[in-house]
């Protein structure tokens, strides 16, 4: 109950951020110097051609009533239909992109928290005795270095030059390019999931209840896993959900980088082509999934630490 108390109080919160997100994109896009119908149809428009846009895109009503008309399709999964593929919804084609994105961001999301956690219990526990600060100065240094700097050297060096991987942008790569992309994504994350998980448990390292446990026959593994890692979960798990955005953005780059389609290219397909109703729904979509695992990692935070109480 009481995680599930927490979960509806950071929902209602994240709704509250949501609309505030809906509002300046709507905003934004609408309050700009200049018709933004000439903006999407250019110089060269007609008057004719203009009205007829503005039209479709209700921008002949008065302001009020078309951001009345915007929540209600976001709440409807209806902003109309794309501008620069006729006939297509414009949030289909955000739904049909936020898949590749999801799988790219989930993998990576498992993969960088995984080896975090790891590397985060070697650097603390006693299995590496002396060696544990070098895992310490590796966090460190890869979380200094950004995520272009050495993508495209990797990817170049195992997937061109020594063939051990797919190209990630390859339609033919199917799963194994989806893992390497995902890996090059989830370097930072694992890095900065580790510094935070080290720090967290050397808080917990020296409480009573571990020496208890230790005194109890428990093996070291299960002190640390079972006893000392779920009291440590609140920062690891808010350094992964605070982390999504970077993750989001890196996914952005590694899409564009690598030309796979996504929540990214689409953004910028969008931009580039000013289909707005796509627009709008893409950015909407980006920030919708950040609010809401944060969300869900305050609750699971609750789950597994009862001394959060909301």
């Amino acid at each position: 109950m009481r995680a599930l108390r927490v979960a509806w109080l950071r929902l209602l919160e994240a709704l509250v951020v949501l609309l505030v997100l809906a509002s300046l994109v709507f905003l934004a896009l609408r309050l700009v110097p200049g018709d933004p119908a000439a903006l999407v149809l250019g110089d060269q428009a007609t008057p004719v051609e203009l009205a007829r846009l503005r039209a479709r895109l209700h921008l002949d009503e008065a302001l009020p009533l078309q951001y009345v008309r915007f929540l209600r399709g976001l709440a409807t999964l209806d902003l109309g239909d794309s501008l620069r593929r006729p006939g297509q919804s414009a949030l289909g084609r955000v739904g049909g992109a936020l898949g590749p994105t999801g799988a790219l961001a989930g993998v990576a999301v498992a993969m960088g928290s995984v080896v975090g956690v790891g590397l985060a219990l070697l650097a603390v526990g006693p299995w590496l005795g002396a060696g544990k600060r070098w895992v310490d100065r590796g966090l460190v240094a890869v979380a200094a270095v950004p995520l272009l700097s050495f993508a495209p050297v990797v990817t170049y060096v195992l997937a061109a030059r020594l063939r051990v991987v797919a190209l990630p942008g390859d339609p033919d790569a199917g799963v194994s390019g989806l893992l390497f992309a995902s890996a090059l994504l989830a370097v930072p994350l694992a890095a900065q999931v580790g510094r935070t998980g080290r720090a967290a448990l050397a808080e917990v390292a020296p409480l009573p209840f571990l020496a208890v446990v230790r005194a109890k026959g428990a093996t070291n593994w299960r002190v640390w896993l079972v006893h000392a890692l779920p009291v440590a979960s609140g920062p690891i798990l808010t350094v992964i959900a605070t982390q999504l955005g970077a993750l989001l953005g890196g996914a952005v780059v590694l899409e564009r980088l690598f030309e796979r389609w996504g929540l990214g290219t689409l953004i910028l397909e969008a931009y580039a082509s000013r289909d707005l109703p796509v627009l709008e729904g893409a950015v909407v979509a980006s920030g919708a999934i950040f609010v809401l695992v944060q969300a869900l990692a305050a609750a699971v935070h609750a789950l597994v630490d009862v001394r959060v109480t909301r």
